[in-house]
C-alpha cells in the first residue's frame, strides 16, 4: 500500500503513433483516425498512417488480371495519400504513409511495427449487426503488438 500512497500521477505520453485505416470500412477507420491525429496534434509527435491491400479478398479473376490488381492498388495508394493530407491539414506535422499487401494483422505486426517503431497503434473496431466488434486482424494487432494497442470505437 506504501507504494500506492507515494505514487504521483503524471502525464502518460507516447513518442510514435502508429494508425491502421481499413480501405473498406471509412466509419470504423474515421475515429481512430481522428483519435491518431489529435494526439499526435497534442503532443508533436510523428504520426504513421498503414493500410493493407487484403488480396485475399480479391476472387481469382482478379488477381490474374493485372489491370484488376493494378487498380486496386492505385485506389489503396490514393487512399493512405488522402489520409497523409488530412492529417497534414489537421496540423501534424510529421506524417510517414505505409502500404503493403497481405494479412493487415500480420502484415502491421511483423512489419510496419519493426520499422516504424510506434510505442502505440490504433485501430477502429467494425460494426456488424448494429454492434461494434474487434474484427480479426485487430484482434491480431492487440494481442501480438510488441505496444500499447488502442481500439476506438465509434
Amino acid at each position: 500500500m506504501k507504494e500506492l500512497t507515494d505514487f504521483e500521477v503524471k502525464i502518460h505520453r507516447y513518442n510514435r503513433i502508429l494508425v491502421a485505416i481499413d480501405s473498406d470500412d471509412f466509419v470504423s477507420s474515421k475515429p481512430a483516425f481522428e483519435y491518431a491525429c489529435t494526439t499526435a496534434r497534442l503532443f508533436d509527435i510523428p504520426l504513421g498512417i498503414v493500410t493493407v491491400l487484403e488480396t485475399g479478398d480479391l476472387n481469382i479473376f482478379q488477381t490474374l488480371s493485372p489491370d484488376t490488381l493494378s487498380d486496386r492498388r492505385s485506389e489503396v495508394a490514393h487512399l493512405v495519400d488522402t489520409y497523409v493530407e488530412k492529417a497534414k491539414a489537421f496540423g501534424v506535422l510529421e506524417v510517414t504513409p505505409y502500404l503493403s499487401e497481405g494479412k493487415p494483422g500480420h502484415v502491421i505486426v511483423d512489419t510496419i511495427i519493426p520499422e516504424f517503431k510506434p510505442d502505440l497503434v490504433v485501430v477502429g473496431s467494425e460494426r456488424k449487426n448494429n454492434r461494434s466488434t474487434i474484427g480479426s486482424q485487430a484482434a491480431h494487432i492487440v494481442r501480438y503488438a510488441p505496444c500499447s494497442v488502442i481500439v476506438v470505437r465509434n
